[in-house]
């Protein structure tokens, strides 16, 4: 996971990332939910816009609120932690 700068506007974000071939959308995750360790078999990209998420990889958590952006590569092993007002984000998906 590579945490990135964080003041980037949503249009900004979209269309880095449509520029680098992933596609976008935007989803939700519910309120202090919890995903265990597991891979994704695409590359991601998010910007957090509401409530927050900490994800953990190798061992290290990185906290993530609205503005914060950061990226994992497919098949990464991580785990996710939602804040208890749950999180909002657009992501960026690309086939690896």
């Amino acid at each position: 996971m590579t945490p990135v700068d964080t003041q980037v506007d949503t249009a900004a974000f979209e269309a880095e990332a449509r520029a680098d071939g992933y596609d976008v959308m935007t989803k939700s995750m519910a309120p202090s939910e919890t995903l265990g360790d597991h891979t994704h078999d695409f590359d991601a990209r998010l910007l957090i816009t509401a409530g927050e998420i900490a994800v953990t990889v190798d061992g290290v958590e990185t906290r993530c609120g609205a503005g914060d952006r950061f990226s994992l590569e497919a098949n990464r092993v991580h785990s996710e932690v939602v804040g208890p007002e749950g999180v909002t984000f657009v992501v960026g998906r690309r086939e690896a």
